[in-house]
């Protein structure tokens, strides 16, 4: 099968699931696995949570990938402190047709995915001044559920998480008619900017600041949503888009820091291990932003990090995760070591996806700092986990 996401052609053995996954078995035998459900660590926050997906069309420019769509579709979901859950069902981690697209899409067999915490369309958690706001921008050909075990803990730690899928950027999108749009982002070509890597991350962008304006229209009691479907109770108020931050994987690691340079909305953000493609990017800004990635960064990736660090006026932060690989950072963490056995794996293969630390503590981990930082730059919390190396957490490295 080809390889959708430029990542994985530039990290060695950092590949993605759907090629290991192919790897593991010839296309004749893509048939159901294992009836075992995949599962992903229970969030550690008190807040119970509530999730909805919206239809976005963006009418003032056209589709980056595919110029006869003459207005910009996204498809986003907001996830959120939820009051009562009890007659709302659990959303699953991905839709049944998203499921079915995104399994052929990779040459992966039929799988049991994970059952979020998330109760669909529950209604909201009232707080007097709303819930600080984080983004989430995916990897290149990634979609927005893959980093659910970071924004469901966010979440029950009082968040509103917002995923995005990028149309045409994802691997799979379907909407909300059942039409299902792949990744039309043209192959990478190497390890440099191109103008289809730059184009990328500028599309992205756009995306995310168009998204910003919908949630405005959706805290005023507005309902962007093409489908015009329902949102759920209280959510009207609910969200304090003054403390707003954002992170992302790879090119959505990118895209963060390049939106930080231009749109004063978002706060703070993180980059996972994401080459800072563009001038705009590596420029920095004047808001804190935490650069984290594997120990050994391609080579082209570590000098725009070293640019990046020389420029940022912003609070700054640089961690590497010992025995981590390229996609460490997802969800591939808690899921690959669950489809060795099921797919008849080594531990090779486990280590060949996410390098040699364990997927459950890569978890613990991510967790920790993703909430330290946030806790620190949007609610002005105290967060001495920043401060320098932790025994409680000794495959995390300062770098500086």
């Amino acid at each position: 099968m080809p390889i959708r996401r430029r990542t994985a052609l530039m990290s060695g053995l950092a590949l993605p699931l759907g090629l290991l996954a192919a790897k593991a078995a010839p296309a004749t035998a893509l048939q159901p696995a294992s009836s075992a459900r995949l599962t992903l660590p229970a969030p550690t926050g008190p807040y119970r949570s509530g999730t909805v997906s919206l239809y976005l069309i963006d009418p003032s420019r056209p589709d980056p990938w595919v110029p006869s769509q003459r207005a910009r579709q996204l498809v986003i979901q907001l996830w959120y402190p939820a009051s009562s859950v009890n007659d709302f069902p659990r959303a699953p981690y991905m839709s049944s047709r998203t499921a079915s697209a995104y399994q052929k899409v990779q040459g992966l067999p039929r799988l049991n995915w994970p059952i979020t915490t998330a109760h669909a369309g529950a209604p909201v958690h009232r707080r007097e001044g709303g819930w600080p706001v984080v983004l989430y921008s995916p990897t290149l050909g990634g979609e927005r559920f893959e980093t659910t075990f970071l924004v469901e803990d966010l979440v029950s730690h009082g968040y509103v998480a917002v995923t995005i899928d990028h149309v045409h950027d994802a691997d799979v999108v379907v909407l909300p008619d059942g039409q299902v749009d792949l990744c039309a982002v043209p192959p990478p070509t190497g390890d440099k900017p191109t103008p289809a890597i730059i184009k990328e991350i500028d599309s992205r962008v756009a995306d995310v600041r168009f998204v910003l304006d919908q949630l405005a229209v959706i805290n005023c009691g507005g309902n962007p949503d093409q489908a015009h479907r329902p949102l759920p109770g209280g959510l009207r108020g609910a969200l304090d888009l003054g403390r707003t931050g954002m992170f992302g994987v790879s090119d959505g690691g990118s895209t963060t820091a390049h939106v930080m340079n231009v749109d004063a909305r978002i706060k703070a953000g993180i980059d996972f291990d994401g080459t800072l493609w563009t001038p705009l990017a590596v420029a920095g800004s004047g808001r804190p932003l935490m650069l984290f990635g594997r120990p050994k960064l391609d080579p082209f990736e570590a000098v725009t990090w070293a640019e990046f660090w020389a420029k940022q006026r912003g609070p700054k932060l640089w961690l590497e995760l010992k025995g981590s690989e390229h996609h460490t950072f997802t969800d591939f963490a808690p899921l690959v070591p669950q489809l060795a056995p099921i797919l008849g794996e080594p531990p090779s293969w486990v280590i060949a996806g996410i390098g040699t630390i364990k997927g459950p503590r890569t978890v613990v981990v991510l967790r920790a700092y993703v909430g330290a930082w946030f806790d620190r730059h949007l609610r002005r919390r105290d967060a001495p986990l920043l401060s320098g190396p932790s025994p409680r957490h000794p495959e995390v490295t300062f770098v500086r």
